[in-house]
């Protein structure tokens, strides 16, 4: 046989895959989340965290589990540096198949969006009870889960919300509340822990 039919058949296998690994989790409807996330913070002596050529200072302890609403890889950004992997994620109604089969979602640029073409649940529910992660992996292992993840995974992570500083002077920040929206209202985490549910 030759290699055209072999490189064919790779293809083939590599898609089937790659579209299985991906595939979404279907739920039953019913809020699967129940809870808000958790912070705490300021820290009065924040750790410091070193990652290739930025240092990392903690402003706040956090944890959620969440429901995977969005997930987003990042090869060629600045960010994709530190966090290859960036998740949508929700919790309360934004946990709740009903309410999400009513919402279509994106995600690009480091940015997640939502399209409705009438509100399941009023537009401040939506805005505050999700928001797009950016996850910076403390370990390999962490690194692996992250990639893992899949749309309807029931995430639970916990670690730090970061300001980042480059060895240039690069800066990226953490928002520091569910309650913003737009440009700079993603979280930046250094994930210590996370578990795929």
């Amino acid at each position: 046989m030759s290699m055209k039919y072999w490189l064919l058949i790779g293809l083939v296998v590599f898609g089937a895959w790659n579209f299985w690994s991906s595939r979404s989790i279907e739920r039953a409807p019913g809020v699967i989340a129940i809870n808000e996330p958790v912070q705490s913070g300021p820290l009065s002596n924040p750790p410091r965290f070193k990652k290739k050529s930025y240092t990392l200072t903690a402003l706040a302890r956090f944890s959620l589990q969440a429901r995977v609403l969005g997930t987003e890889r990042y090869h060629f950004d600045r960010e994709a540096d530190l966090a290859p992997v960036d998740l949508a994620l929700g919790w309360g109604p934004m946990s709740d198949s009903g309410v999400l089969s009513k919402i279509s979602i994106d995600q690009g640029g480091r940015y997640y969006n939502w399209h409705v073409r009438e509100f399941p649940i009023p537009r401040r529910e939506i805005e505050i009870k999700s928001a797009n992660m950016h996850l910076i992996p403390a370990t390999s292992a962490v690194e692996a889960q992250i990639k893992n993840a899949r749309v309807g995974h029931i995430v639970r992570l916990s670690g730090y919300l970061v300001e980042v500083l480059g060895d240039d002077g690069w800066r990226w920040v953490s928002s520091l509340t569910r309650e913003d929206t737009g440009t700079g209202a993603c979280e930046v985490i250094w994930v210590e822990q996370i578990e795929l549910l």
